[in-house]
């Protein structure tokens, strides 16, 4: 019920969809970073979608508008299950759903069963050499499993409203890497075969989970530094008040963080990438070349190793090279 009410106000304050995830933009970002970790039987293919996979990453986020039974898929609130809960639930839906109840999961967020739903289905269209649907489920999976490398997705405290804290959602998934996405290191390393995907998602949600109480014993710790008036900004909506974190804070969270959602954002790169690898590998490996419309252009070729060279040396961004650009 927390989180309906919370998407309810949402909508009611004409709040982006980038407040759940990793934002819009930090969605874009690692939705092209994924695609320079893939070999070369993929990346071709990849590649030449690119403007397609990095606009359609936030489709997932978009379809919370409509679809009532979207939101869940996005996140686990995994402690509710109890203080060790997320090292001793069930990883399997089946086994899950036997123990909690499938309207219990599905109350408390269900991300890590949904990667591997949409893990089946594009494993599916791979098989079927269907260009399209190996594209509309590669930006799908790829959502779910950047979402699972959020800390604040696996808390039911996912805006810190428990902790006197709201807004540390948006602040760190979005406002953070839109501001200070220059100073990250964004290479990662190439995509790999998960010979268990069920359990390589679980690890994910356990690697976000036990950064949650740094998360937020840093933004209280930052906060003695500040007053409300310097910490947050209050901006008029749709004739409601919206209060937010200010680039002050923002600055200063950032430093106290370190590397922390540079690390999230690398690793849900990683293994976004092979998360697709597996998927391709599990159908049969087919030929993606041959479901392009076109042979590939010297021109692509050349911008491909451009970008590669790019991302290699830490210098996307300073080369203009990223579709999404912060601001």
């Amino acid at each position: 019920m927390m989180r309906k009410t919370f998407l309810l106000v949402c909508l009611l304050l004409g709040v982006s969809a980038a407040g759940f995830g990793w934002g819009f933009f930090g969605h874009k970002v690692i939705q092209q970073l994924a695609i320079y970790g893939l070999p070369k039987g993929m990346q071709p293919f990849y590649h030449r979608h690119m403007a397609y996979l990095v606009d359609k990453s936030v489709r997932p986020d978009e379809r919370r508008n409509t679809d009532p039974a979207e939101a869940p898929r996005h996140y686990i609130d995994v402690d509710v299950y109890g203080e060790k809960a997320v090292y001793e639930m069930p990883e399997s839906w089946g086994p899950a759903v036997a123990k909690y109840s499938a309207d219990t999961l599905r109350k408390y967020g269900v991300v890590p069963w949904q990667v591997m739903v949409m893990k089946e289905r594009l494993t599916r269209v791979f098989r079927e050499k269907n260009a399209d649907s190996i594209l509309f489920y590669s930006a799908d999976l790829a959502h779910y499993v950047q979402d699972a490398h959020v800390p604040l997705h696996t808390t039911v405290n996912h805006d810190g409203q428990l902790t006197g804290q709201t807004g540390l959602h948006s602040l760190w998934e979005s406002k953070l890497p839109e501001r200070h996405l220059a100073t990250y290191r964004l290479q990662h390393g190439k995509a790999r075969y998960l010979q268990n995907p069920e359990h390589e998602i679980w690890e994910v949600v356990r690697a976000s989970h036990r950064l949650v109480p740094e998360l937020l014993a840093q933004e209280k710790l930052v906060s003695q530094d500040f007053t409300d008036q310097t910490k947050y900004i209050l901006t008029e909506r749709n004739g409601h008040t919206r209060r937010s974190y200010t680039d002050a804070f923002a600055t200063a969270y950032q430093k106290a963080l370190g590397t922390t959602v540079e690390d999230r954002m690398r690793a849900a790169a990683a293994q976004t990438a092979s998360f697709w690898y597996t998927c391709w590998v599990d159908g049969g490996k087919p030929d993606l070349a041959a479901l392009l419309s076109t042979p590939r252009t010297k021109a692509e070729h050349k911008q491909l190793k451009r970008e590669r060279n790019a991302w290699k040396k830490g210098r996307l961004q300073e080369k203009d090279l990223l579709l999404t650009r912060s601001r």
